[in-house]
């Protein structure tokens, strides 16, 4: 067996993985990014009672959401940055870790894999044991945070305190980093996913209407914004009428997505000034002068940056592609053995 990793590891591409509750993304070394996908599965029940079937994964899988017959489910079997369906994500692991070798069969490569900073011991064994069951060789974990401010360009290694804000779909993860680990760190269960929430919950209560997630992260990035805009756009979102039951078309400004975001993005902001009160002083002081860095597709909410810098009075900075921030970070330490021994979860 161990003889078969070897040969299989000569002919794999080392992987870093952004394991996320809304999309996965894969860094491959000597490639770089290879995948970013929704990390969405379709599933059909067999018609021979073995069980689930695997119909789609990722863009395909997601344009299903909202749109199945009985027989099929679109289901997200990561919730909260964490495995909530141990076989379902395995299946997807297998089918990104595959792609990202362009569909080949003999492949054991080492993986890195970020996780939130609040992951217990059960849910790494979960997501370690996934990667294996998925055809990895070597099995790395990191966490989140980290993996942002080093593809956002941090020098994590030096005795300086960095601040990073990583809002996901599911997650916001928070944490204060010095000499390659981290200080403190706050992880709250909001993130994209809420702020679509939201807007749903929004759209229900003022136009009896019931719309879908897609429409409703659609408006979110079309129109939303996380300080009232200085002027008001428009657009037009279709659901289903609650009284009457038929399709209906409204009218949206984002006066209207601002209003239904305060809720998710005042979370944010507290989380954030929560984790600035419980920072060591010296390390407080370096953030004043250095500032927060925001990563994660959430940050590119629009005045979410000018909203933090007004609430906190610190410099607010945006990696130069949020979205990528955590996948380039971890890939640069799959690159560099000495920080992937620094900087690896036990």
């Amino acid at each position: 067996m161990m003889l078969f990793n070897a040969i299989a590891g000569m002919f794999s591409n080392d992987l870093a993985i952004d394991l996320g509750t809304a999309n996965t993304l894969i860094y491959a070394q000597g490639k770089g990014m290879v995948c970013s996908e929704p990390s969405v599965v379709a599933v059909t029940r067999d018609r021979s009672g073995r069980g689930d079937r695997v119909l789609a994964v990722g863009h395909e899988a997601k344009e299903m959401v909202g749109r199945t017959p009985d027989r099929i489910r679109a289901i997200r079997p990561i919730k909260d940055g964490v495995i909530a369906d141990f076989e379902v994500a395995m299946a997807m692991l297998k089918y990104f870790i595959q792609r990202a070798h362009n569909r080949k069969k003999l492949i054991r490569p080492r993986i890195v894999i970020c996780v939130p900073p609040s992951i217990t011991s059960v849910e790494k064994r979960a997501v370690k044991e996934s990667a294996f069951a998925a055809g990895a060789r070597e099995v790395f974990l990191v966490e989140e945070p980290m993996a942002a401010a080093i593809g956002a360009g941090l020098d994590v290694t030096a005795p300086t305190g960095n601040m990073v804000v990583d809002i996901g779909g599911g997650t916001t993860d928070i944490a204060v980093i010095s000499l390659a680990g981290i200080v403190t760190s706050r992880s709250i269960h909001c993130g994209g996913d809420k702020m679509d929430a939201a807007i749903i919950n929004y759209v229900k209560r003022k136009y009896n209407m019931l719309i879908g997630e897609r429409t409703s992260e659609r408006a979110k990035m079309t129109i939303g914004c996380a300080s009232p805009p200085p002027k008001s756009t428009t657009m037009e979102i279709k659901g289903r009428d609650l009284v009457s039951g038929v399709p209906k078309i409204v009218v949206t400004s984002s006066d209207e997505i601002y209003e239904a975001l305060i809720e998710p993005i005042h979370e944010i902001v507290e989380a954030v000034r929560g984790t600035l009160e419980r920072t060591p002083p010296e390390l407080a002081a370096d953030i004043v002068d250095r500032g927060i860095m925001l990563a994660g597709g959430g940050s590119l909410l629009r005045g979410l940056d000018l909203l933090l810098r007004e609430e906190t009075k610190l410099p607010i900075m945006r990696s130069e592609d949020p979205f990528t921030a955590v996948a380039m970070g971890a890939g640069k330490i799959l690159d560099s053995l000495d920080l992937l021994r620094e900087v690896q979860l036990d």
